[in-house]
């Protein structure tokens, strides 16, 4: 029995023979290497499209902004996993990643998935009724118990530093597009809905502007995984020379009350 949809048995992205490798019908060592920056060959590998300027330059600045924020549950994760076992740098970097989920680094493709569906529904519309249309999904966000992907954030107020940046290259560079444009529409809402405004949490532009550029949107989430991969590689070579690892371990043992471990049900 056959698992999975029917098809060819086929790839687009690169195949390699004695002498060569091709990538995207791109000779790897005459026209690649040396030639695009990773960012650039990222680009490429997914869309099978040589980035336009924009493209290359926000993907830059998205990677960029979403690479490093301290130490984080993943950066913490990854720190432990590489002091229990020293000898796989691999490991503790799968660690880290693995806790890229709906909370932490998967609000990108959140937020890109609500910019789709209201794109949808406010195509052909016009200005009042695009606005009619972002506060009935975001009634209907807060009415479900459910939180505005892309908002809130526990550190950074009354703005995100990051999305603030981000959306202002956006507008000068004229990349803003009708994704940037429901964001707003969205930010403005959530203060009639909520009754306060939320922080615009990086994630937000970064799946909006993505959007905007035409990239992909199954691979929106890649984003934040493959920034945060280089950050945590970062930690790791730091913690080989300063380790902390087990010093986190030990100071999560102090702040947390074990009163309940001590008591003995019948």
């Amino acid at each position: 029995m056959m698992i999975g949809k029917p098809g060819a048995a086929r790839t687009a992205i690169a195949t390699a023979d004695a002498r060569s490798i091709t990538v995207r019908g791109h000779d790897l060592a005459s026209e690649l290497i040396g030639v695009v920056s990773f960012t650039e060959f990222f680009f490429l590998h997914v869309t099978g499209r040589r980035p336009s300027e924009n493209q290359r330059f926000f993907l830059d600045a998205l990677l960029v902004s979403i690479a490093e924020h301290g130490l984080t549950p993943t950066v913490q994760t990854a720190r432990m996993t590489l002091d229990a076992a020293p000898d796989a740098l691999q490991g503790a970097v799968a660690a880290g990643i693995l806790g890229c989920g709906s909370v932490v680094l998967g609000t990108s493709e959140l937020c890109a998935d609500l910019l789709k569906r209201a794109a949808a529904r406010t195509a052909g519309k016009t200005e009042a009724e695009r606005d009619r249309v972002v506060l009935d999904m975001t009634r209907e966000i807060k009415e479900g118990g459910g939180k505005l992907p892309g908002f809130g954030h526990p550190l950074h107020k009354p703005e995100d530093p990051r999305a603030t940046r981000i959306l202002s290259l956006a507008d000068a560079r004229g990349a803003s597009g009708v994704h940037v444009d429901l964001l707003r529409r969205f930010q403005r809402a959530a203060v009639t809905v909520w009754g306060k405004p939320l922080v615009l949490n990086v994630s937000a532009p970064i799946g909006a502007i993505l959007l905007d550029l035409d990239f992909p949107e199954a691979a929106i989430k890649g984003i934040p995984i493959l920034a945060r991969t280089a950050g945590i590689i970062g930690h790791l070579a730091e913690e080989r020379d300063h380790p902390i690892g087990f010093l986190m371990a030990s100071k999560a043992e102090e702040a947390i009350d074990h009163a309940g471990a001590m008591e003995r049900k019948a």
